[in-house]
């Protein structure tokens, strides 16, 4: 296991059990201090999905018997984090309906037209789904960086499993080599043991039929 990784881990862990503390004090709270507690949440969030993108790096880069553990581990984080949004947006969207109905009731005492507070509830609609939009764009774009680190670092592993097994195949050629040249002059050796060997028979068979032709002749 990682120390790295586990440092990480429990700054993470620290950090939700502040977080989950937080958002249930400011369901209770409401005008400015609703405002700053929704301010301190959100820059924890922040700090929370900086410490996961760290625990990622850290997990791709150990060894795959480690890494597929932490990775499990880190896909829970992600959605105790993405909890922590949603509750997040739930506390915005409760305070962002109780502006909208003070709005409308300050038309109502202004004596505003049906026209006046249609339209200001169509706008404050419209501001609702832009601040959705622009959070859901903000979200993708940090799921894309994750997915972008993650494939940066296969494709790192992969060259250098690749440059490995080039050095590999460069050393099975030289030896390929040596050993072709080491079997050449092997061979080159017998061709020339054979015409000693045969030579040294001819000049006993030589030998043997002059002596026997003396023996012969005498």
């Amino acid at each position: 296991m990682s120390e790295v990784f586990n440092g990480y881990e429990r700054q993470y862990c620290d950090l939700s059990a502040t977080l989950s503390k937080k958002c249930s004090s400011a369901l209770s709270l409401d005008g400015e201090q609703k405002k700053q507690k929704l301010s301190e949440i959100k820059s924890g969030l922040e700090i929370a999905e900086a410490l996961i993108r760290k625990m990622d790096l850290e997990a791709r880069s150990l060894p795959p018997g480690v890494k597929s553990s932490l990775l499990v581990k880190l896909r829970e984080f992600k959605s105790d984090l993405n909890n922590f949004k949603t509750e997040v947006k739930r506390i915005t969207s409760a305070n962002s309906n109780a502006a909208a109905r003070d709005q409308l009731l300050e038309a109502d005492t202004k004596t505003a037209s049906a026209d006046q507070r249609a339209r200001l509830m169509m706008s404050t609609e419209r501001l609702g789904r832009t601040t959705d939009r622009l959070k859901d764009g903000r979200r993708t774009m940090m799921e894309t960086e994750e997915i972008g680190v993650s494939i940066l670092q296969d494709l790192h592993g992969q060259r250098q499993s690749l440059l490995r097994a080039g050095d590999t195949l460069s050393g099975v050629d030289e030896n390929v080599g040596k050993s072709k040249k080491i079997l050449t002059g092997m061979t080159t050796r017998m061709n020339r043991n054979k015409w000693t060997i045969g030579a040294i028979i001819a000049a006993l068979v030589v030998a043997i039929i002059i002596i026997l032709y003396f023996k012969l002749t005498k």
